[in-house]
């Protein structure tokens, strides 16, 4: 019975009734946050911020990131033909693609104090100084790069194993047995 009314709601719906159920924890997750911020008196500020970011990214960030993606995956070498038996190499742009995007999201939120350009304000209202940022951003970038490098290491690994033809294991001479008549 569950399965059959699972399956008229994802033929009327279009999707998996959870599929339902996220988008509405999602809706109401928002609505809580927006009453938040409504409620603190911010709404306008908020507003100008969520616009600014939308048409920032929509119309800035996009496309830049959308073309050094397409520049780090044009490969001269690329081109040309391989002969054929000749193992191909797994390839690597995921592996630089996510510490870049995480290094990257990691910049945006954090640039003003990365870069020391709100450190007046930073030391004002925390007594804190915002020299350390540079240091630990550039760390948690290497850290990124290292580890999407050993995953991708363990990665040719696996794949050069796999392309290496198995060789029959050769049983070691045997001495003769002796006959029980002798």
């Amino acid at each position: 019975m569950p399965s059959r009314i699972r399956r008229r709601m994802a033929s009327r719906y279009g999707a998996d009734p959870l599929h339902l159920l996220a988008l509405l924890a999602c809706f109401a997750l928002a609505g809580y946050a927006a009453s938040r911020v409504v409620a603190a008196g911010i709404w306008i500020g908020f507003l100008v911020w969520f616009v600014g970011a939308a048409i920032i990214h929509d119309l800035l960030l996009y496309p830049l990131y959308a073309l050094a993606d397409v520049a780090a995956q044009r490969r001269p070498w690329r081109r040309r033909r391989r002969p054929s038996g000749t193992p191909t190499w797994p390839p690597p742009i995921n592996y630089l693609r996510i510490p870049v995007a995480l290094s990257g999201l990691l910049f945006l939120i954090w640039f003003p104090l990365i870069l020391r350009l709100a450190e007046g304000n930073y030391h004002r209202s925390t007594a804190l100084d915002a020299s350390p940022y540079l240091g630990r951003w550039l760390l948690v970038t290497g850290v990124l790069f290292a580890g999407s490098a050993l995953a991708y290491a363990i990665r040719l690994r696996r794949h050069k194993a796999a392309a290496e033809p198995r060789r029959p294991r050769l049983r070691p001479p045997q001495a003769p047995r002796s006959s029980p008549s002798g």
